[in-house]
């Protein structure tokens, strides 16, 4: 067995890399959010808290679904072309 099969399982695309940390960074957030309102008694940040990362996972999540259909595009154009011929 080589070692760049090895290697190869390991790596994760970057788009999927910058979706699983906007996803960490949201659900982070979120739990010290709800531990520092807890603390204070104070709910008031909710909406600003709530708001603010469904704004950061949207947008990460845009971006990944964007470069999946650019990606998608091209392949179907290589193929249909491949058919074609």
């Amino acid at each position: 067995m080589s070692r760049g099969n090895k290697t190869n399982k390991l790596k994760m695309e970057f788009s999927k890399k910058i979706l699983l940390t906007a996803f960490i960074v949201a659900i982070i957030v979120l739990i010290l959010s709800f531990i520092l309102m807890y603390v204070i008694r104070d709910l008031s940040p909710l909406s600003y808290i709530i708001t603010g990362i469904m704004t950061v996972i949207t947008t990460a999540t845009s971006f990944y679904f964007w470069k999946a259909k650019n990606e998608n595009m091209a392949k179907n154009k290589y193929y249909k072309e491949d058919v074609e011929e």
